[in-house]
């Protein structure tokens, strides 16, 4: 069984400059890397990093869902609708997946359960990333070494996560 990598978010280019780094570096460890979005004109940057491509409402309509994600990533502005949110706070209350975000504004419901975290990305990440951005109509956009999320971590990776 493959671990998994779920992120949600309103577009391509967001998820590439926020976390396409660490999301290549998820699939050439050989996750499974979905990624669920509102506006999939464009896909071709998230396909370039190794990422499946799906479209959110019909995922989020779905009764039921088979598998679950070890691993929940996403913009903070994800948070005003509102399946998203119920969702992500139901996984950092049973602590069922680890979770991911970004975005300046934290939610008041994540305050305290969640800690700054600034993953590393390899080389071949940076590359990758700055040819889906470029991809994507950002070719001058830095690509850094690192990408900075606040994780909340799940019962298995607790341990993991928390000690960098």
């Amino acid at each position: 069984m493959r671990y998994r990598l779920a992120i949600v978010a309103p577009n391509a280019v967001e998820v590439v400059r926020y976390a396409g780094g660490w999301l290549f570096d998820r699939t050439t460890a050989g996750w499974e890397v979905t990624v669920l979005v509102d506006d999939h004109c464009d896909i071709r940057p998230l396909q370039i990093l190794g990422a499946t491509v799906l479209d959110i409402e019909e995922s989020l309509a779905a009764p039921e869902h088979d598998t679950w994600p070890q691993s929940v990533a996403l913009p903070t502005q994800m948070f005003a609708d509102s399946r998203v949110r119920e969702g992500i706070l139901d996984c950092l209350d049973k602590r069922s997946a680890e979770v991911s975000l970004w975005g300046d504004a934290l939610p008041a419901e994540c305050a305290g359960r969640v800690k700054l975290t600034h993953r590393r990305v390899s080389r071949a990440a940076r590359a990758f990333k700055a040819c889906a951005l470029a991809t994507a109509g950002f070719p001058a956009e830095e690509v850094g070494p690192t990408e900075v999320f606040r994780v909340g971590a799940s019962r298995t990776t607790a341990g993991s996560v928390f000690a960098s």
